[in-house]
């Protein structure tokens, strides 16, 4: 049978012609066998004879209403912008699909809502769902599970505000399966055979099929693959359709309301308390999305528990503030008030007195405490546990989705489609004994040493914006110090604002804006140094991908904690012989009080804007981007605006659409684990994000997002390891911040080997941190230009009984 593809008006469209055989050198028979000429051609292109209005804009069905959509692809047909070699592409490709026995279905243009898109229907039969579910190892049900349920925890009626319905949470009876085998189909559980498959699976199958589907030979090489005609413009958009609307029940109840209640009892916000129903998740998006969505909601659970200590130990700070002898003695005016400190500047800064740091060193204390030491401590165990526990958590569900044996997807551990094209030579592999493509070995390397020079230019980039920053922080301080201090009363204009923390607040968002502009660069570097690497298998891609990722932005985001937890204030010399950065810019000082306060600044500005920023390009953009689409394609109200049309006007998730999700909350887990001894209200914000971040990725997810296609995980991934060695990180970076960034270790050493007030131990603390120097030492070109007091010493930060 021969098909040909015609418009309404019976000319020849501009859409591909199909001159092929339908069984012609393939084993899987189309399913149009039996059909004559003329039935097959009005169920594959032809529209003559076809009324939309009949046709329900909900339909997720072939023209005869019996055949489900498993796949659409759409493109525009422009002879004016693209040539003939597209069209020959297309036309080249969509055969090879019907010899790999896809039905197929074209909608032209005219009948489209912005007359200019066509769309291509693809339905899978039967012959070819089985012949890839056992090609891609699908484990399919066998019998249904009879072993009797675990026996109910008798406090389970404590916990049942936050259930979901069970129909909701079990949404399919749990089965015995096994790999799907064509030659012995009697052995499982087919019913119907529309609905045997999952719509999950036909759209994986699919996919498969799509990815690896040839269309042609460019300068002497094979060319394959949805990807890159997606890539080269040939096809605009590949996707799945979603089942039915979001917002209401399909008419047709033969497949589900999967998304509608997903929408319902889960991405709403309103939901927030509930449980997830990640079966069925899993059910619709695949396990590798159910498998994220499991974590994120663990992870969120382990949060609740350092959030409550967290939120203590602040407290405890809170109730102790106003009884903190350091505070008490900088902010007396007999103390405080009387010490005169040295100039933070050379020429320009003026001498200051020590209670201008009052307020700063109030604050400090909510942070410095004693209760630090043991948020730390901890935290340590915290994260140990998490980890732990979620390895049980994820055994648990590798048995109940029956993962136990799989070991990687098929589809992962398979040769990519970019790979088999661009290597051009090939070698016996010594398992299988059969040729594959493979890239010599100097090639590899080249590209390698490429790759890993540009990943470790963008690295000193990054440090030299560093730098920059730095340079900013001492170059403006004198600026501030100028206009925001009076030389009459040595004491800031504001009581509220020190040059000090206009200083670090100023520098820590101007931080936040670089890291913004330099993560949205290297993501397209990042990318393109990995497709030049050209991985070998889709897993290998993902792996070296995240490791390029995670290495830039951990770097990029908390390179300047660290340079503030660790560096800050610890090569500033003493007045007469300061130290110099570039032999021009005097190198900061910490505040009397500490420099935890400023780690806990940049800490609190450069976490809470990632999460803001992160929360606005998830769901504001994607929904004023698809509102926009909407709008445009709305113009003529005649025209069925169809179910392929409504998802090809939302926004594609994408191939690494995931990768990103993981990206933000181990970036957060960081923040949380790293730095966490100077901010215990961190697992408190990150808690409130996480419980934003899940319904904001519901919501996208099921209504802003095409439906994207369904894959198998059955871990996290590199992420775990990524995750564990955080966490040995994080137990170092805190006992190294209690040490030296804190002023703990200084106050012990004070309280046991210098105090001699029983009464008040902590009595003269201040005093004794305090070294004095003689302002008649001052070489000249550092003194103050002029000085207006009667005094002559200051003092500076050093502690004067060790000296």
């Amino acid at each position: 049978t021969k098909f040909k593809s015609t418009n309404p008006e019976g000319e020849d469209s501009n859409g591909p012609s199909y001159e092929v055989n339908s069984n012609a050198g393939s084993e899987i028979p189309s399913s149009s066998e039996g059909l004559s000429s003329t039935e097959t051609t009005l169920l594959i292109s032809d529209h003559r004879g076809f009324d939309k209005r009949q046709q329900s804009k909900d339909s997720v069905f072939f023209r005869d209403g019996t055949r489900r959509i498993d796949f659409v692809l759409s493109y525009i047909d422009d002879p004016k912008q693209e040539g003939e070699k597209k069209v020959e592409r297309r036309r080249e490709f969509e055969s090879n699909l019907l010899k790999s026995g896809l039905d197929l279905e074209t909608e032209d243009k005219k009948d489209s809502e912005d007359g200019r898109t066509y769309f291509v229907k693809i339905h899978a039969p039967w012959e070819v769902l089985t012949t890839y579910a056992e090609v891609l190892n699908i484990k399919m049900p066998i019998r249904e599970n009879d072993i009797p349920p675990a026996k109910e925890n008798p406090f389970e009626f404590m916990f049942e505000p936050f259930r979901l319905p069970k129909k909701v949470m079990n949404p399919e009876p749990d089965y015995f399966t096994a790999p799907f085998s064509k030659q012995r189909q009697e052995l499982f559980l087919i019913e119907d055979e529309n609905s045997f498959f999952s719509p999950s699976v036909r759209n994986r199958i699919v996919y498969y099929i799509l990815s690896r589907c040839p269309y042609g030979t460019e300068e002497g090489k094979k060319k394959f693959g949805i990807k890159r005609l997606l890539t080269n413009g040939t096809y605009s958009a590949a996707y799945p359709l979603h089942d039915c609307q979001y917002w209401k029940k399909a008419k047709d109840q033969t497949y589900g309301n999967e998304r509608y209640t997903l929408y319902t009892q889960w991405a709403r916000f309103l939901r927030f308390y509930k449980e997830q129903p990640l079966d069925l998740i899993r059910r619709y998006y695949g396990e590798r999305i159910g498998i994220y969505f499991a974590w994120l909601g663990f992870y969120t659970e382990m949060l609740f528990y350092a959030a409550v200590v967290g939120l203590i130990c602040f407290f405890y700070g809170l109730l102790t503030m106003t009884d903190n002898m350091s505070s008490i003695e900088i902010c007396n005016e007999t103390i405080g008030g009387e010490i005169i400190m040295c100039p933070l500047c050379d020429v320009r800064c003026e001498y200051w007195k020590l209670n201008t740091t009052c307020e700063s060193s109030r604050y400090s204390h909510l942070f410095d405490n004693v209760a630090t030491l043991f948020f730390a401590i901890f935290m340590g165990i915290w994260v140990t546990l998490f980890l732990e526990f979620w390895k049980r958590r994820q055994a648990r569900l590798e048995y109940e989705w029956d993962l136990v044996d799989f070991e990687e997807e098929q589809q992962q551990l398979q040769l990519r489609p970019e790979y088999e094209a661009k290597c051009t030579q090939k070698k016996k592999n010594p398992v299988t004994q059969e040729l594959e493509p493979y890239l010599p070995l100097t090639s590899q390397a080249v590209r390698f040493c490429f790759s890993g020079a540009t990943v470790m230019f963008w690295i000193f980039l990054i440090i030299a914006s560093m730098i920059a920053v730095i340079v900013y922080r001492l170059s403006v301080y004198a600026a501030f110090a100028s206009f925001m201090e009076s030389t009459q009363t040595l004491q800031p204009i504001s009581s509220l604002l020190t040059p000090q923390l206009a200083t670090s607040v100023t520098a820590s968002c101007l931080n936040f804006v670089i890291i913004m502009i330099l993560n949205f660069l290297y993501e397209r570097i990042a990318i393109w140094i990995t497709d030049m690497e050209i991985p070998r298998t889709h897993l290998e891609y993902e792996n070296r991908l995240t490791m390029k990722m995670f290495l830039f932005q951990f770097v990029n985001y908390y390179s300047s904690c660290f340079y503030v937890a660790f560096f800050k204030g610890k090569f500033v010399g003493y007045p007469g012989a300061y130290t110099y950065m570039f032999n021009k810019w005097r190198n900061e000082e910490c505040d009397p009080a500490g420099c935890l306060i400023e780690l806990t600044t940049q800490l609190t500005i450069i976490m809470a804007g990632k999460q803001i920023w992160g929360n606005i390009q998830e769901a504001i953009l994607p929904w004023i981007w698809n509102w926009w689409r909407r709008r445009k394609a709305r113009t003529n109200s005649e025209k069925l605006y169809s179910r392929w049309e409504q998802d090809h006007d939302l926004q594609s998730f994408g191939a690494l659409g995931l990768f990103y999700e993981y990206l933000e909350m181990v970036i957060q887990f960081g923040f949380i684990t790293l730095f966490v001894a100077s901010f215990p209200l961190a697992p408190l914000l990150a808690l409130m994000n996480n419980i934003l971040e899940i319904r904001v990725d519901s919501w996208k997810l099921t209504t802003q997002y095409r439906r994207p296609v369904a894959a198998k995980a059955h871990s996290i991934g590199v992420w775990q390891e990524i995750l564990n060695g955080m966490a040995v990180l994080s137990v170092v970076t805190n006992a190294f911040i209690v040490a030296f960034t804190s002023d703990m270790i200084p106050r012990l050493v004070y309280y046991y080997a210098y105090s001699t007030d029983s009464s008040s131990p902590m009595s003269g603390y201040i005093n004794n941190s305090l070294s004095v120097f003689q302002i008649s030492d001052f070489p000249s070109n550092t003194a103050p230009m002029e000085n207006t007091g009667a005094f002559t010493t200051c003092r500076y930060l050093v502690y004067s009984s060790y000296l």
